[in-house]
């Protein structure tokens, strides 16, 4: 079992950049598959990346590629998800998640989810 906690989100102008972290607990994080979702008011959490166990293979929605990029420190238990030339429509609740089974790219396939952190872009 992991806990998740996220930080880092904020009040950003449109094309500012912002670094989301989120620190976990638990001595088998190395071992997981991390994610990043989002949701935004009225709307499905969506996909935003994920990043394989190793950190050696990220993946993007279509949305956020190029703009952002996803890593992770096994040492520190730490998942990062750069976020460059933000846009108004980046503007959600940002949630890391682990693993469990299933498709990636799908909510339902992890089974731990932090709390959230806010993130707002304006125009």
């Amino acid at each position: 079992q992991v806990q998740l906690v996220e930080s880092g989100g904020g009040l950003v102008q449109a094309g500012g950049s912002l670094k989301l972290s989120c620190a976990a607990s638990g001595r088998t994080f190395g071992s997981y598959v991390m994610g990043w979702f989002r949701q935004a008011p009225g709307k499905e959490r969506e996909f935003v990346a994920y990043t394989s166990a190793s950190g050696r293979t990220p993946y993007y929605a279509d949305s956020v590629k190029g703009r952002f990029t996803i890593s992770r420190d096994n040492a520190k238990n730490t998942v990062f998800l750069q976020m460059n030339s933000l846009k108004p429509e980046d503007t959600a609740v940002y949630y890391c998640a682990a693993h469990d089974r299933g498709t990636y790219n799908t909510a339902a396939s992890y089974a731990y989810w932090g709390p959230g952190t806010q993130v707002t872009v304006s125009s």
